[in-house]
């Protein structure tokens, strides 16, 4: 607004970031797909709203990348693959068409572990490689919204698009060091992105701070004819995100299952437990019951339905998808109709057990992962990595609110003892967002200091 800097100004330094990013070794392969014309186009008519004092939102002139998962004109829509989205994409997704209309540069599509079948971010393909994780490049970004996570952490944007179906915005964003927010299950509408898993994924930000994150989730949230899931929901808002302080929440807490984590993890997110609680939040412990269950359930829910829409996929692509994407489909497959039955009868009891939680509590309070971002491997590079056991591993927090469909934010509070980020997790009943940013701001002032990637461009300079 003061002129100081203007749209095209950033666009212009994005531009030649993007260069230089892919040009380094090794190389960050964090957003996939770019064009310049586009990013100046955009820019340029974000300059002229900011001349004429017309600007359209807060998000006007601000850089924003989206999942390769999204159809963004004029892009392919690969969806980490090498066989999808063969022509350029002529549609824009619901979300891409939003930040359009804000006034928002979208300066390309992000990485993204392939048909998002996997919490590391590893895709050996062609076409996509495998995303640095700016803290320490040797490390995981985590994924499925790998590139959108890592995008963020960089510099190169300070807003990115992802979708959520087993921890795929908040693990990323957790091993990134960057804010995610899972929105409640259909409160940000999904249409055109590619429909993997019908009643697990949300869409959500991944944002450099919580305040960033409200703002694209105020500009995103709200129903969509296109997109029937979300169509009944409340209002969004952001009432008493700004209190001063946390008097009169009760935040919940199982301590048996926030202790599983690795003992570096637990020190620190129990600090910020008691820093809310100095705020004046009220600790209640609760018992989150049938957590094996849920995890169980979760994944032959999430699997079921991505193994019901490749089908074609795996029948006709099959040897062009990664190994780990063939073995997550074949281990789908063992799954029966019963399976389904009867993992879907666990959500109506888990989501019953939820509403109770909630008559006694505002929130539930974990850790992120239960362990920081893994190292990359030389043969990940070439084959990709499978290891389902840390893949369950690395969801243990996640799962609920996607098999439930409560929302979940998570916020950096430190640093593991080799630098990589290590994040907290708040999740509130359905559509109550509000609270959760209303304590996530709360936990950024927990974190003193926030420690710079060894990965990062300023886009202002």
């Amino acid at each position: 607004r003061s002129g100081k800097l203007t749209p095209s100004q950033v666009a212009k330094n994005i531009i030649a970031v993007l260069e230089d990013c892919n040009k380094s070794t090794p190389p960050l392969r964090a957003i996939v797909q770019w064009d310049q014309e586009q990013i100046m186009l955009m820019a340029e008519a974000s300059t002229a709203r900011y001349r004429n004092k017309c600007t359209l939102s807060y998000l006007d002139g601000i850089p924003v990348c989206l999942k390769e998962e999204f159809k963004v004109v004029p892009y392919h829509h690969r969806v980490g693959t090498v066989y999808l989205g063969t022509e350029p994409e002529r549609e824009d997704a619901t979300v891409a068409k939003k930040l359009r209309e804000a006034g928002a540069i979208i300066i390309g599509v992000s990485n993204m572990h392939e048909l998002g079948m996997g919490t590391t971010g590893c895709n050996p393909n062609r076409y996509h490689k495998i995303p640095r994780n700016p803290y320490k490049p040797n490390h995981f970004t985590g994924g499925s919204s790998s590139g959108s996570a890592a995008a963020v952490a960089a510099g190169l944007c300070p807003v990115a698009i992802g979708t959520d179906g087993g921890g795929s915005v908040r693990i990323p964003a957790s091993w990134c060091g960057v804010v995610g927010l899972k929105g409640t299950f259909g409160r940000i509408s999904s249409h055109g992105s590619l429909p993997l898993s019908y009643s697990t994924v949300s869409v959500g930000p991944i944002c450099t701070s919580v305040a960033d994150a409200a703002i694209v989730y105020s500009v995103l949230a709200g129903p969509d004819l296109l997109y029937p899931y979300g169509l009944k929901q409340p209002k969004a808002t952001l009432s008493d995100m700004c209190a001063p302080d946390l008097k009169g929440l009760k935040l919940g807490v199982d301590w048996t299952f926030f202790k599983a984590c690795d003992a570096e993890v637990l020190s620190i997110c129990e600090k910020a437990v008691e820093h809310l609680q100095s705020l004046g939040a009220s600790v209640v412990e609760v018992s989150l019951p049938e957590m094996e269950e849920v995890q169980v359930a979760h994944v032959i829910c999430i699997l079921s339905e991505m193994r019901d829409f490749l089908q074609p996929d795996f029948n006709k692509h099959f040897h062009e998808m990664n190994l780990d994407t063939r073995a997550n489909l074949a281990l789908a497959s063992q799954f029966t109709a019963l399976d389904y039955i009867t993992a879907n009868r666990q959500r109506t009891r888990s989501m019953r057990f939820l509403r109770e939680i909630f008559t006694t509590v505002n929130c539930i309070l974990t850790p992120a992962v239960p362990s920081t971002a893994p190292r990359i491997y030389e043969s990940d590079l070439l084959t990709g990595s499978s290891d389902l056991s840390f893949t369950v591993r690395s969801m243990r927090f996640m799962q609920l609110g996607n098999f439930t469909g409560i929302p979940g934010l998570v916020v950096p509070i430190g640093c593991s003892t080799d630098g990589v980020p290590i994040s907290f997790q708040v999740m509130a009943k359905w559509w109550d967002e509000a609270v959760l940013l209303r304590i996530g701001l709360k936990l950024e002032q927990f974190r003193s200091q926030t420690k710079k990637p060894s990965i990062y461009y300023d886009i202002l300079a």
